[in-house]
């Protein structure tokens, strides 16, 4: 195959900020923006997003020069992403925070209660498992994001990282500061109420975890080819049968089982919150696998089985 020129302009202006020759036909979108950035050092690519089309739809990295609908001389629309964070960063960041504020409030430390409170212990057992059950849950996030995770893509923009942490922290501090706080009142119906919320928690606790070790089985290192994630011989992954995304439903279900626990307001909305959120990322993620895929399952809802 002949050698190509590619030409790139900005989208906004359609002023040319690069013209590369001689480039080869193999050459894929993540080489040129290799490429752009040997130009232009503020520009790595992570931060660029090229177009074929001012307005279009960003090419992906894999892409092939080839394989896009180009002749010898392609011309390529750049869009800067602006600074950009690993994903992994990001899902640390909003995990250790929570996990810090809830124990500050637990062990009481100053400044939160009234002096007399100070480092003292409440005296409802609940509050203890509550804790317990919330520090396990952020803990088996961090590990699961330094250990399990595979992120299809790399960073996100630097400045997504404040809204969500204001998200995960802001109602760290709201839950924990009921929960903890001196006058608590335990749950109505006592010991039972909070035995049957535990069931729950553990239960999705362990569904979450399974669901993230199948999707990362699902897919080798390095990989960027996408499958249909099906049932395997561990029973947590049944529901792969009803549901596109259990992982969503698990999470959901921890923290229904977190608010029957505790039966705290401020957890009841984060988990209505964060239900709303998880529904419209399964939703997309369910309209992603039925445009991919051909042969998808049509029995499956995104979160819930036959309901959503």
């Amino acid at each position: 195959m002949r050698q190509c020129e590619v030409e790139i302009l900005d989208a906004k202006n359609k002023e040319k900020l690069l013209l590369l020759d001689k480039v080869e036909p193999s050459a894929t979108i993540l080489d040129i923006k290799s490429m752009f950035h040997k130009s232009n050092q503020r520009w790595y690519p992570a931060r660029q997003s090229l177009c074929l089309d001012p307005k279009g739809k960003p090419l992906k990295d894999e892409d092939v020069l080839h394989q896009l609908p180009v002749g010898t001389t392609a011309t390529f629309y750049f869009r800067d992403l602006g600074s950009q964070i690993s994903w992994r960063t990001v899902f640390l960041t909003e995990c250790i925070g929570p996990l810090f504020i809830y124990l500050m409030f637990y062990f009481r430390v100053p400044f939160i209660y009234a002096p007399k409170y100070d480092f003292t212990t409440s005296k409802h057992w609940v509050v203890h498992l509550a804790c317990l059950c919330h520090s396990f849950h952020y803990v088996k996030r961090i590990l699961e994001t330094l250990f399990v995770h595979r992120f299809c893509q790399g960073t996100m923009p630097l400045r997504n990282i404040f809204k969500n942490c204001l998200y995960y922290w802001c109602f760290a501090v709201w839950m924990a500061y009921y929960i903890n706080h001196p006058l608590y009142t335990p749950p109505y119906y006592g010991e039972q109420q909070v035995k049957t919320a535990l069931g729950i928690f553990v239960f999705c606790q362990l569904g979450s975890f399974s669901i993230h070790i199948t999707l990362r089985n699902l897919k080798p290192p390095g990989s960027k080819t996408k499958k249909i994630p099906y049932p395997t011989k561990n029973p947590f992954t049944w529901i792969f049968a009803l549901v596109s995304c259990p992982n969503y439903t698990y999470e959901v279900g921890s923290w229904l089982g977190f608010t029957v626990m505790t039966q705290c307001v401020p957890v009841a909305f984060f988990t209505i919150v964060g239900f709303i959120q998880m529904t419209m990322w399964a939703k997309g993620k369910h309209r992603s696998y039925l445009r991919e895929f051909k042969e998808y399952p049509t029995l499956r809802s995104p979160i819930l089985p036959f309901v959503l």
